[in-house]
């Protein structure tokens, strides 16, 4: 028993660290304006941890953006 506690005590622990770093990330990413959501970030950092460039994400999600604003205003000049 004193074992499984343990690691419901680590994985408590893990958890707790865990929703520390989204919020932290979060707050980053509002402070830097990025206009990511916590699911977005999320994957950012997935891709990441399994050796994605940041620099080259960060590029690519900026074109993105650029495009889904372009597309936005395009539908605003049409409707």
């Amino acid at each position: 028993r004193a074992s499984s506690s343990g690691a419901v005590a680590a994985a408590a622990n893990l958890n707790a660290v865990r929703e520390t770093m989204e919020k932290s990330l979060l707050e980053i990413s509002r402070i830097l304006n990025t206009g990511l959501d916590m699911g977005t970030l999320s994957i950012c950092v997935r891709l990441c941890e399994q050796g994605i460039n940041p620099e080259a994400l960060s590029s690519v999600i900026k074109e993105f953006l650029k495009a889904a604003a372009a597309l936005k205003a395009a539908e605003n000049t049409t409707s």
